[in-house]
């Protein structure tokens, strides 16, 4: 969470690479000087070097959270990726996620409830009798068999007193925010309670942790980490055994064997005992950016990639949904789902591309038909957040091996949103129940959850859109009216690379070797909402320094020629009104790759030549139909990321009107 952070947060971190550049010695000082700190009763920020920059005040207060900035950092520098890019999970989204998964508290307090003076035959005969007809609940038998399991529970080790769910894991430690957060957690429920009680809960809790990690530092630090947060608490003592804390000497040991080295993809889960929940932001990052910069990178990923194709678990690929460019995060929920026990919880952080992108399609089905995929915590303002991050998040709750259930739908959710108590989140953010049916019709077997709006006029405009447009035929379906003898619609992105044609593509001049390079940017939009090409061959409005007229010119290989093409932005502005702009290009211009187009087989071109006279008219007919608003509420439900995607444009439910002939997808 770095590069973009509010209160002079953003520049910190930059300025302690450039004062001490060994990542080691960083989190070795800060953590040395948090425990002297503790120790002392003096601030994180009088202890540091002189030599350090300053503290900002946003940083005093959780040093944690200092510690996940470095190792995110760490974690970064070790994949070849920018420390830039580095956003760790915040502790205010790991809070509302250990709130939902939390079993009642079953701690009693010291002091005694105040019980109440009140009695019944004090009310005047019409309250009493008023209040009778309520049939207020009593204590009943059901509930004291479930206060009765719940406490069966505990002495089983399936459960603290505190309300934890145990064993709790984490397949990618990355410092163990999530188990920080349940000290913290912990530590309030036994405020008031008996120190004895709260000693005996500890042990209890930190005999059934599961933290794994692949990188040593990351291991150490978060040992580290959860034994000062600990202290923080007051659940343990700096030297012996004290009334209320376990000694330190304990911790470390339960420590040691609570957080281990290994690889969760590639390696045997080190605890005989399944977790019961898993709680974990794994890395996001594709095999293919793996070891990026390193000078034997090309091997190690080539290497990475086969040895995880070939992992097996009782003679089945470990991996079912190794497909096509894989990211890591997606093997991680699959892996997570294998360790768990049977009915236990997955509550995992993910980018919200998992639930739409066609990639993940093999995944979703997994979810969907192996396990019951209970929730999906929508959060599309990401950078509001995690700053500086632009990539949509998503929550996940799946239960391992479960039963087939709807899917509800939360969000999307805010910053503000998010809670400590209850179910983790404001009873503001709209729910939306995904049933079977529906989900089916919409997505075709693909599983992917639609992108709903928070405001409920809007949502309800977006799910009649869903609905009415789901049972028409898509662009490239063989029942599409556009389909002729076969020969059905295909999307391609623009024929040059931008960046492996870099030196044929030039600042707009015209002159005889000009030709219009068409990118995404010369897209735009008048007042009323029409779409057109903004580009220097074609307008004389555009000023002699603007967006447009850079990279403007094609002056590398004049064929082949194209006629007009119908073409749509590619790369989408977040930010932007619509998702799809579509507009004619004009005959002999050239499209980079940030710029999709429609291929139309010639048979498809004949037919809209003898309905509209030429070519570019049929063209600018088709357009006008692609430029629908509800087209392109659709594709914005529907969205992956900022990239308009083809296959993502294939599946658009393109309806034409009536009076176009329909041709027989076998005779012409």
């Amino acid at each position: 969470m770095v590069g973009m952070m509010q209160n002079g947060v953003s520049g910190w971190y930059a300025r302690l690479d450039r004062c001490l550049a060994d990542r080691n010695k960083q989190i070795d000082i800060w953590l040395s000087t948090w425990e002297q700190s503790l120790k002392s009763f003096q601030p994180i920020a009088a202890l540091l070097p002189e030599d350090w920059p300053t503290l900002p005040a946003n940083l005093l207060t959780d040093p944690g959270h200092v510690l996940d900035h470095l190792l995110a950092r760490h974690d970064a520098e070790s994949d070849g990726r920018s420390p830039r890019g580095a956003h760790p999970t915040p502790p205010r989204l790991a809070d509302a996620v250990i709130a939902s998964e939390m079993r009642e508290t079953l701690i009693n307090p010291k002091k005694p409830v105040q019980q109440s003076n009140f009695l019944m035959s004090n009310l005047p005969p019409g309250f009493r009798q008023h209040v009778e007809q309520l049939n207020l609940p009593v204590a009943s038998q059901e509930n004291e068999m479930d206060n009765e399991a719940e406490a069966a529970a505990v002495e089983e080790g399936r459960r603290t007193l505190s309300g934890i769910p145990l064993p709790v894991a984490d397949t990618a430690t990355g410092g163990g925010l999530f188990h920080a957060r349940l000290i913290r957690r912990h530590a309030d429920a036994h405020d008031e309670a008996d120190a004895e009680i709260k000693k005996d809960d500890t042990r209890r809790f930190f005999s059934n942790i599961q933290l794994l990690d692949i990188d040593p530092l990351v291991v150490q630090s978060t040992k580290a980490r959860l034994l000062l947060e600990s202290i923080r608490h007051e659940l343990v003592s700096f030297g012996p055994e004290t009334p209320g804390k376990i000694s330190r000497k304990e911790m470390e040991t339960l420590l040691d064997e609570g957080v281990q080295q290994g690889d969760a993809l590639q390696g045997e889960w080190p605890w005989s005992q399944q977790p019961r929940l898993v709680l974990t932001n794994p890395p996001w990052l594709r095999i293919k950016d793996r070891f990026r910069g390193m000078e034997d990178g090309s091997r190690l990923r080539k290497e990475l990639g086969e040895q995880l194709r070939a992992l097996q678990d009782n003679n089945k690929p470990r991996f079912s949904t190794m497909r096509g460019n894989v990211n890591l995060y997606r093997l991680f929920i699959e892996r997570s789902l294998q360790i768990l026990e049977e009915g236990g919880r997955l509550r995992m952080v993910a980018p919200d591309s998992l639930l739409r992108e066609q990639s993940s399609h093999p995944l979703r089905e997994l979810l969907v038909m192996e396990h019951a995929w209970t929730q999906v915590w929508a959060i599309e303002e990401a950078n509001l957040l995690f700053p500086g991050m632009t990539q949509g998040v998503v929550v996940l709750g799946i239960t391992a091996d479960g039963d087939r259930t709807n899917l509800m739908i939360h969000g999307p959710i805010t910053r503000s949103d998010l809670r400590r108590d209850g179910e983790g989140l404001s009873s503001r953010v709209p729910v939306f129940e995904l049933k079977d049916e529906r989900w089916t019709s919409w997505a075709r077997d693909t599983w992917a959850v639609p992108r709903l709006p928070r405001d409920r006029i809007e949502r309800k405009y977006t799910l009649e859109v869903l609905d009415r447009l789901a049972l028409l035929p898509r662009l490239s379906d063989a029942t599409h009216p556009l389909t002729t003898n076969e020969r059905q619609v295909r999307v391609r992105v623009g024929e040059i690379d931008q960046t492996a044609h870099a030196k044929f593509i030039e600042t707009w001049v015209k002159g005889k070797r000009s030709r219009p390079f068409i990118r995404g940017v010369h897209f735009s939009e008048n007042e009323d909402g029409e779409v057109f090409i903004r580009h220097p061959a074609f307008r004389t409005d555009i000023p002699s320094r603007a967006s447009e007229r850079q990279l403007a010119m094609w002056i590398g290989d004049h064929h082949p020629r194209f006629g007009p093409r119908l073409a749509c932005q590619a790369i989408v502005n977040a930010h932007q009104e619509r998702r799809l702009r579509w507009a004619v290009i004009p005959e002999g211009s050239v499209l980079g790759n940030s710029v999709n187009h429609i291929e139309l087989h010639q048979e498809i071109q004949d037919r809209l030549v003898s309905e509209h006279d030429n070519l570019e008219n049929g063209l600018n007919w088709l357009c006008e139909h692609l430029n629908n608003d509800d087209l392109d509420e659709w594709a914005r439900a529907w969205a992956a990321n900022n990239n308009v995607n083809n296959y993502e444009l294939e599946m658009l439910p393109l309806e034409l009107p009536e009076a176009f002939p329909q041709i027989s997808s076998v005779t012409n």
